[in-house]
């Protein structure tokens, strides 16, 4: 084919230019031979090869080829599931230093009002959310001014019928919410990540939410970090209330 098209290219009267770096096979040929520690050196150049079939016709299954193809889909998964594995432990390297930060913060305060302040302003950038509420139920007389700036008073029973009777975490990735957990901004959170904030004799049952415009939560996940950060809160809020009473 390239022959006829040369020989209408020269009897056209134009110059037909060798492609540029082109190599011939003898070319490559003879260089495999003088390197023959190539295919060591780039393995994945030897990963891309096609090898020949042994043989060729209708009815004849070369199982050689079959078998090479079949190990090289092996290998194909295997490298997959690398890199998806590492992809996780690097996502988790993040959650797990953006916990250690908001941790940090709340650590830092001396106020019931600030350490509200800073989960519902702060930590939503150093979690990487869109939004984190921090709430409890009014059913008993408690220290906590429920109804101070930054934290949502909620009926008696929300926490339980949330979070259902049995837990203490719940992943969402499908967030329906009339209004009680994240209240105004409700119909924009898609998924949450919500845990229990124990009562005690200075603070009622509570619940700490915190949503996402995106999929990022979702069951199936750790919920660890999720559960430390609430303990955490909970130490804070004994802390900074009873330590001026």
């Amino acid at each position: 084919m390239s022959g006829i098209q040369e020989n209408t290219a020269a009897e056209s009267g134009l110059e037909v230019a060798p492609a540029p770096n082109a190599l011939s096979p003898e070319q490559v040929a003879d260089y495999l031979l003088r390197n023959p520690d190539f295919f060591i050196r780039n393995t994945e150049v030897l990963v891309a090869m096609q090898a020949p079939k042994r043989w060729s016709g209708d009815g004849v299954i070369d199982m050689q080829k079959v078998l090479l193809d079949r190990q090289q889909g092996a290998i194909d998964d295997l490298r997959a599931c690398a890199e998806q594995v590492i992809e996780t432990s690097r996502g988790n390297m993040s959650v797990q230093t953006r916990t250690h930060a908001a941790v940090l913060a709340l650590l830092a305060v001396n106020s019931i009002d600030r350490l509200a302040q800073v989960v519902t302003d702060d930590l939503p950038l150093l979690l990487d959310v869109d939004m984190v509420t921090l709430g409890f139920e009014r059913d008993q007389p408690t220290a906590v001014p429920i109804n101070a700036m930054y934290i949502r008073p909620l009926a008696a029973g929300t926490v339980d019928r949330v979070l259902g009777f049995d837990r203490n975490v719940l992943l969402v990735r499908d967030m329906t919410d009339d209004g009680t957990v994240f209240d105004a901004a409700a119909g924009l959170i898609r998924s949450a990540a919500m845990a229990r904030l124990r009562p005690s004799r200075s603070m009622p049952m509570g619940l700490l939410a915190l949503g996402s415009r995106g999929t990022i939560f979702h069951p199936g996940q750790g919920t660890e970090l999720l559960g430390f950060l609430a303990r955490v809160v909970e130490g804070c809020i004994h802390r900074v209330w009873d330590g001026r009473r």
